[in-house]
């Protein structure tokens, strides 16, 4: 095959629980800060309001911005932080990565959620790749899903490895792709 038509394809590995030391989480804790500041200032050059949730999931730190409590109308101007798909929120999400590591010189894996887009999005991925899994329970075949980001391809990928059949992404960015594959 010629450069650029070997798909290319990686198995992700089993999940597994993380184990995070106190240094580890107080690393993580200083990132969601630095994000929260960075993303406060965002807010206010926008002239948006939200409020910010940090968090420490996944042996990540996890940002969420969500509407204001007293302005009904926060909830759908913070929607236009998400943008068709996510696609504004992916990029809210490297610039915010690129502050916490102007800062702390380390690179980050930081989660950036808006108005609750991620958890919404993880569990539609989460029931279209059970959907998937029992299609490929029923056919023994391999079932080939749309192309997606690196975030749904992991929700994917995590979900069938705790239905115990296997996955694999292939192809190249963006048309990148779950496939799952019978156990």
């Amino acid at each position: 095959m010629t450069e650029g038509t070997t798909p290319a394809v990686d198995t992700p590995a089993t999940p597994r629980r993380i184990t995070l030391t106190a240094e580890d989480i107080s690393r993580l804790e200083q990132e969601g800060e630095i994000a929260a500041d960075y993303l406060e200032a965002l807010l206010d050059i926008a002239d948006l309001d939200g409020d910010i949730d940090m968090d420490v999931e996944g042996g990540r730190a996890s940002v969420s911005v969500i509407a204001a409590e007293d302005a009904d109308a926060a909830a759908g101007d913070l929607n236009r932080l998400v943008g068709r798909e996510g696609e504004v929120l992916e990029a809210l999400q490297e610039l915010t990565r690129l502050a916490v590591h102007r800062e702390t010189g380390e690179r980050s894996r930081l989660m950036l959620d808006i108005a609750g887009f991620r958890a919404k999005r993880r569990q539609d991925l989460a029931r279209l790749a059970t959907e998937a899994v029992e299609q490929v329970k029923e056919t023994g075949e391999p079932v080939k899903m749309k192309p997606m980001t690196p975030f749904e391809r992991k929700v994917v990928h995590d979900t069938v490895a705790e239905s115990g059949l296997r996955s694999e992404s292939e192809g190249e960015e963006p048309e990148r792709c779950v496939v799952v594959l019978p156990a």
